[in-house]
């Protein structure tokens, strides 16, 4: 009798132990869609066969137990649709994700919320796939432990579209090209979208709210940004778009709001005989409209509307020659022309110098007294009499007076 009760015991166990999703998809016939009803399913699944799992109602809870990678892919032609995913392992080094896809074609995941997750989705050397409509969030640490929501490396030609970045640390687009990001939207993270060695790819109409910073490209080129918003980038150091080390990009119709730093200009263009084209775009009651750091020319900067800046120009490089970009018809607010002939355009060009108040460009010592009475006297005598000669820093041959 004793026999009997300790065997019944151990299949107990085994069977609360077993991975049954496992085991599903370790029996299923490559093209098979596994559809799961409500519940919770152990994770820690491998995926390696042309499959789908989708959720055929909500709360199909895929737990990951705190450990490791909850779903792992390896194949092509994969469908995870639907699902909830939560509960990965806590360590960098393993990049313990809720998804992690790799050498994968032409796969789907699309519809999911992710949660108690260090990294969300991590896609590598996956191609022609599409990542949609997912709610991505970390575990609630701070924010430099947080793993990145969504990575793509050495990842070409993908779709990744309407997601959404809640409380994450990065979206990071390296080494990968091709790819459309649109309609996604990022709240308090760190870097809501991050570019390193990615070319032609589209970034359209993302929304990017409360991050450190919103879009910020490096050591890329070949690359359209167009119609995305940036609102409220964080910190005294908080960027809306950065363009660090990038050839013929072109920014059109963003909307920068709100930021320490609207756009940000290190390097760039980088390769010789290039330009980049920043046009049409609102940069908006930021402290700082346009930076430029370090050797900067050749960029193409029209017809955008720049309005309501603590300061229009900043040149935080001595030699970044901001004046040999080619800088026509935008709006400036600050202005100070007339436009007698009436074709909106400014009789006199609207030039841009550097004064006493911006003495904390070079010594970020002096910034503690930035707004002080002391230094807007200062600027005050420095444009009435200049005791000192301004530095020239950039003309817009033919302002707007509005747009």
């Amino acid at each position: 009798m004793l026999k009997i009760i300790f065997t019944s015991f151990f299949f107990l166990i085994t069977f609360l132990n077993a991975n049954l999703l496992q085991e599903a998809i370790d029996n299923a016939k490559e093209g098979s869609i596994l559809k799961l009803p409500k519940g919770v399913y152990k994770g820690s699944i491998v995926i390696n066969k042309p499959i789908s799992i989708i959720g055929k109602e909500d709360g199909v809870i895929i737990d990951g137990e705190q450990q490791g990678t909850v779903i792992q892919i390896t194949s092509p032609f994969v469908t995870i649709k639907n699902l909830t995913i939560t509960g990965s392992g806590d360590r960098h080094d393993t990049l313990d994700s809720a998804i992690k896809i790799t050498n994968s074609n032409q796969s789907e995941i699309s519809g999911n919320i992710i949660k108690d997750s260090l990294f969300g989705i991590d896609v590598s050397m996956t191609n022609n796939s599409i990542i949609s409509n997912n709610y991505i969030t970390s575990k609630d640490l701070d924010l430099g432990l947080r793993g990145d929501g969504l990575r793509l490396w050495y990842s070409n030609d993908n779709i990744v579209t309407k997601n959404k970045l809640i409380k994450s640390r990065d979206m990071v687009i390296w080494y990968s090209h091709g790819n459309e990001i649109s309609e996604n939207y990022g709240e308090h993270n760190r870097y809501s979208l991050h570019f390193m060695y990615a070319g032609k790819n589209l970034v359209k109409n993302n929304t990017y709210k409360y991050n450190s910073v919103g879009i910020f490209f490096m050591y890329s080129q070949d690359t359209t940004a167009i119609g995305n918003t940036i609102q409220s980038s964080l910190g005294a150091t908080g960027m809306g778009i950065g363009l660090k080390d990038v050839s013929n990009f072109t920014l059109k119709d963003n909307t920068i709001i709100y930021c320490a730093q609207g756009l940000y200009i290190d390097r760039s263009p980088f390769e010789p005989d290039t330009k980049n084209w920043i046009e049409d775009n609102k940069i908006l009651y930021n402290s700082e409209a346009l930076h430029f750091h370090s050797i900067s020319e050749n960029n193409v900067i029209k017809s955008n509307k720049i309005l309501g800046n603590i300061e229009d120009i900043i040149n935080d490089s001595r030699g970044a020659k901001t004046d040999l970009n080619e800088i026509v018809n935008n709006y400036w607010d600050n202005y100070e022309g007339f436009d007698k002939d009436g074709d909106n355009i400014g009789d006199t060009p609207h030039k841009v110098f550097q004064y006493a108040d911006q003495l904390w460009v070079y010594d970020q010592d002096v910034k503690f007294f930035y707004g002080s009475p002391v230094i807007a006297l200062l600027n005050f005598l420095a444009k009435l009499a200049p005791f000192t000669q301004p530095i020239f820093l950039m003309a817009d041959d033919k302002p707007k007076l509005k747009m």
